[in-house]
């Protein structure tokens, strides 16, 4: 029985609200993942940008890792992570993909061990592979299409970086309405290069949804029920946030 490679799945971004939408790549994600017969998700990490990112609407990362961790109660293998957010300035992608790289391999001898006890406390099957034929985990940067068509815009993202993102880590790309991310990798010499790397996932349910089209309504006053966590509406209510329409 082939070994299936185990994968952690890393989310950058504002999350200025986390969405519906940005849980549900996760799901769409490890599905089609699973799907594939080659992968084990074991983890889903989000990983919300550094106030020092500049944006004029952003909401102070301690609200975003708030509102997130409510938002994911509900989920027993997504978690968020306060490191990017802690950082004194705001760094890039890439090198948050190196620091959880680095923490996955820090951890590699814990989740040995702890495959190993379990290993041992259960009656040997035959065909299951033993902890010492486990695949290495794999982190993989989880985007929508969107983010490939932003790897062409001029002086946002470093040639270097994307080829580190692509070839070191690789990409599970989540299709989003009005993007064509087959056209954006042929367009590029280095996406092309590496899009064995690149999983491209369709998403069935297609949705324009955005944070940006959230924060318009929160601030007219309607309605964001449904598109939002229950919980995530009650916290921003709590603490007036996005009252003012950025200009």
């Amino acid at each position: 029985m082939k070994c299936k490679i185990p994968v952690i799945l890393l989310a950058c971004g504002s999350f200025n609200p986390v969405t519906n939408m940005h849980l549900r790549l996760f799901e769409v994600a490890r599905d089609h993942l699973h799907q594939t017969g080659m992968y084990q998700v074991i983890e889903g990490i989000i990983s919300p940008v550094n106030d020092k990112y500049g944006k004029k609407d952003l909401a102070a990362a301690k609200h975003r890792v708030a509102m997130v961790q409510l938002a994911l109660q509900t989920s027993n293998w997504i978690r968020v992570d306060q490191w990017e957010s802690e950082q004194k300035e705001w760094i890039e992608t890439v090198q948050v993909l190196r620091h959880h790289y680095s923490e996955l391999l820090r951890s590699l001898p814990r989740r040995k061990e702890a495959t190993s006890s379990r290993a041992e406390s259960e009656i040997p099957t035959e065909g299951i592979a033993t902890p010492a034929h486990t695949a290495a985990p794999e982190l993989k940067l989880l985007c929508g299409s969107d983010v490939l068509k932003t790897f062409q815009t001029p002086n946002l993202w470093k040639d270097e970086h994307i080829q580190e993102i692509v070839e070191k880590f690789g990409l599970v790309c989540v299709t989003r309405a009005g993007h064509d991310p087959k056209q954006y990798i042929s367009e590029s010499a280095i996406l092309t290069r590496y899009q064995h790397n690149i999983h491209l996932v369709k998403n069935v349910v297609q949705s324009d949804l955005s944070a940006t089209a959230i924060r318009q309504a929160l601030c007219r006053g309607q309605s964001v029920k449904y598109l939002l966590p229950d919980s995530v509406i009650s916290y921003i209510e709590d603490h007036n946030l996005y009252l003012e329409e950025s200009k």
